[in-house]
């Protein structure tokens, strides 16, 4: 269920009043099994242990400007998460590495307190549907960015091209960008879209 403005605005009030004055969200997700390859993954178990099977996961909610964006901002809240509400979101963002790193660099300039930002990013995650050719990614694929975009518009209506960017690193997908009104819905966002990855074609690595 989607937050009115009102209240978000509520929400906003319980934490850090400062910070606020971005104007639209950006719900960044990475694809784990392209990091799960890199030389990084082998201190996240919790990601990238054997017995763990994660295809996109939230790499951030992040407050963003029109142009440019806030970051580290100044707060009333801890600047560390406790484990306690970190690991309540592991299902989705498996790491308080990432977790406490997210908070500190975005989560601050979002005007909401700890637990109201991370709420904030699982209703933004349960807002996007995910196609099945990345619910079901059980064998090596290769696909145009484009055409990756366009299963997103399809499977989430009122998402529009110039409001999601898919994201490449090495020939591989990365990231799924999508750009959200402070009430969660949809939007577009020129600078976010020319973040896109521009190769014809980009492998995406199973979730083993």
């Amino acid at each position: 269920m989607l937050w009115s403005l009102a209240s978000l605005g509520a929400s906003v009030a319980h934490g850090n009043d400062r910070g606020r004055d971005f104007d639209f969200y950006v719900l960044s997700l990475s694809w784990s099994p392209t990091f799960c390859t890199t030389a990084d993954a082998a201190r996240n178990r919790d990601q990238c242990g054997t017995s763990r099977q994660f295809g996109l996961i939230v790499h951030g909610l992040w407050p963003q400007y029109e142009r440019g964006y806030p970051e580290t901002c100044p707060s009333n809240q801890p600047s560390r998460v406790p484990s306690s509400l970190g690991r309540r979101y592991f299902d989705i963002m498996p790491s308080m590495g990432l977790i406490g790193h997210q908070w500190r660099k975005h989560g601050t300039c979002s005007g909401l307190s700890q637990q109201d930002y991370f709420s904030t990013m699982r209703k933004a995650f349960e807002r996007v549907r995910i196609p099945p050719t990345l619910t079901r990614a059980s064998r090596e694929t290769k696909v145009a960015p484009d055409n990756l975009e366009q299963q997103f518009i399809t499977a989430n209506r009122g998402l529009s091209p110039r409001g999601i960017a898919v994201t490449c690193e090495a020939g591989k997908l990365d990231e799924v960008q999508i750009c959200l009104t402070r009430d969660l819905r949809f939007r577009t966002c020129p600078e976010i879209d020319g973040n896109a990855c521009r190769q014809r074609s980009i492998s995406v690595p199973p979730i083993d």
